[in-house]
């Protein structure tokens, strides 16, 4: 559970281009955190539950998907407030 900040981390073994995005319970997009090119190595990138257009979300459970290339994976978050 996180409030009201969370930092999501990762690993690139390689360049590639990156896309996480988070979505609701319902499969809404809620907001895209990075849809682009990064160097290799250990990343981080933080997410103060807000949506696309800066306004705070409700609590509840989210998910976020990464997707590096032909890799996906998707997490559970929780938002308590």
């Amino acid at each position: 559970p996180f409030n009201p900040i969370t930092t999501l981390r990762y690993d690139l073994p390689e360049d590639a281009l990156v896309n996480i995005t988070i979505y609701d319970m319902m499969g809404r997009v809620v907001k895209t955190l990075i849809n682009g090119s990064q160097t290799a190595g250990y990343r981080s990138i933080q997410w103060n539950a807000t949506n696309n257009a800066g306004q705070p979300v409700s609590a509840g459970l989210y998910l976020y998907m990464i997707q590096v290339g032909d890799f996906r994976q998707t997490k559970k978050m929780v938002l308590l407030k």
